[in-house]
């Protein structure tokens, strides 16, 4: 017998049994997955509505969720988002079976394979008004699709900086579909707010709360009706960081304000400080400026606050410059006019309820006699001086003490007269002859006192000037020194008595 003998009781196995026990259980799921996919899109159209009638409308589940607030730019009004838009809705042709392939009830394919709804912001700002369609979409047994894609927008947004920087922003998003109206696709919303379980927290933005709502709104450009999904995200800012490095400073720099009404006028520093804090608030002005919307249609309070601010510091500056040009005039180089004299002494001391010492209008001084009465009144004691030591005096040569008495009258008269025409009161009373050499010495020693006085006025004057020279770039060496002091003068500038008795005994 030719040939292998066959073993008995072993059977052959079929070649396709062994060829699927060989195979590994992914191979078998690969393999339904893939009859799926060729049967679902065999004749599948993507352009197409998935309805079974033409006159019914595709309900599309809409919601949002937000995964983080990017950015509110004030200046452009514009809001960045980065959202997931969830977006549900059943096509009739793409149900099965799962039982006639092995149990597969979800099945993911890429979204360009399917229909989808042109869902896009109304509202968008910058970039593409529509989602990337490259993610992929969910595909249930039952027809129902779910597709999130990811999409950062651009939305625009009205911003209103009144009360900058603890403001509350009120912004929209509006979602619809742009070529279907309400026949052909209906929106549904999901929940009432949009989704923040996954949302990453801002460091500039807290969000209070997002509720949704739905609109049907005709336009005028069409007779349909179109349906849109609103979402307003209602934001507060955290105004811990422009706190500390906006408003605390601008407070502090505008107090500094104050204390230049304290600060002295000899240190010649007021109208420095005045200056450099209208620079300070011109610089916290700008920084502000470019923060907010360039609109004229509102004004931030802390704009306005450093805007009356730097007004008030303008007035201060102009108040100091008054009160320095008060301040360094003297008697020499100006008069004190008669209105400034009313208002400080009569008309200020009633709104400062200030009075005057008990008994002072008592003790007022009587006016001071003019430089001609004067002058008058010192020819006339020269005359009786003249008369009485030569025909009524028993002495015949002023040594007696009526003689004395009258001399220290005419000197102290002589000591009286004023300053501004001491030269030529001096002058004339040395012209007279007939006085005595007592008389002449005291008024000699009065013109001494007179001169010694200008000479340091004049100095003083020429200081002053130097000082201003220096402080506008001209430096000045011209140093004057005044005249050593006589010893017949005492240092407060009046006629030495212990002078005057030692030459009264001479």
């Amino acid at each position: 017998m030719g040939g292998h003998p066959r073993r008995a009781g072993v059977p052959l196995l079929p070649p396709l049994l062994l060829l699927l026990v060989l195979l590994p259980p992914g191979a078998l799921a690969s393999e339904a997955e893939h009859r799926l996919f060729e049967r679902l899109f065999e004749d599948y159209n993507e352009i197409i509505r998935p309805v079974a009638n033409v006159s019914e409308p595709v309900i599309i589940q809409f919601e949002v969720s937000m995964s983080q607030l990017v950015k509110v730019d004030e200046v452009n009004q514009i809001m960045e988002t980065n959202l997931w838009l969830k977006q549900i809705w059943n096509d009739y042709k793409l149900k099965w079976n799962p039982a006639d392939y092995d149990g597969a009830e979800f099945m993911r394919v890429p979204a360009q394979k399917i229909w989808k709804p042109d869902i896009v912001l109304y509202n968008n700002a910058v970039g593409d008004f529509q989602v990337d369609d490259k993610t992929k979409a969910l595909l249930k047994y039952t027809g129902e699709v779910t597709w999130i894609p990811p999409a950062i927008f651009k939305s625009s947004c009205k911003i209103d900086v009144t009360y900058f920087p603890f403001d509350y922003q009120n912004c929209t998003m509006k979602f619809g579909s742009w070529s279907y109206d309400k026949a052909k696709i209906d929106l549904v919303l999901i929940g009432s707010s949009m989704n923040l379980k996954d949302y990453w927290e801002s460091g500039e933005w807290a969000i209070i709360k997002a509720p949704g709502y739905k609109h049907d709104i005709k336009y005028n450009c069409c007779e349909e009706i179109y349906p849109d999904i609103t979402y307003s995200l209602y934001i507060r800012r955290l105004p811990l960081f422009y706190t500390i490095n906006l408003i605390i400073p601008c407070l502090l720099i505008s107090f500094l304000t104050v204390l230049v009404f304290y600060l002295p006028s000899d240190c010649g520093e007021k109208v420095t400080l005045c200056i450099s804090v209208l620079l300070s608030l011109t610089v916290f002005l700008l920084v502000i400026t470019e923060t907010i919307p360039s609109t004229s249609l509102v004004i931030p309070l802390i704009g306005e606050y450093l805007l009356f601010t730097m007004i008030f510091v303008t007035l201060s500056i102009v108040i100091t410059v008054f009160v320095l040009n008060v301040h360094y005039r003297t008697p020499t180089t100006h008069t004190m006019p008669t209105w400034v004299k009313t208002i400080f002494l009569h008309l200020l001391p009633r709104v400062m309820f200030m009075t005057r010492p008990a008994g002072s209008d008592g003790h007022a001084q009587k006016p001071r006699p003019s430089y001609h009465a004067e002058l008058s009144t010192l020819n006339c004691f020269r005359r009786a001086e003249t008369r009485g030591c030569k025909e009524g005096c028993a002495c015949q040569d002023g040594a007696c003490s009526h003689c004395r008495h009258r001399r220290i009258k005419i000197s102290n008269f002589s000591a009286n007269l004023p300053r501004s025409s001491s030269s030529e009161s001096i002058s004339a009373a040395l012209s007279l002859s007939a006085l005595s050499p007592e008389i002449k010495e005291a008024i000699q020693s009065v013109k001494y006192i007179a001169e010694n006085m200008k000479a340091q006025n004049d100095a003083k004057e020429i200081l002053h000037g130097n000082q201003r020279q220096v402080l506008g770039g001209r430096f000045s060496t011209n140093i004057i020194r005044p005249a050593p002091p006589d010893p017949s003068v005492s240092p407060r500038g009046y006629q030495n008595p212990n002078f005057l008795r030692s030459s009264a005994l001479k």
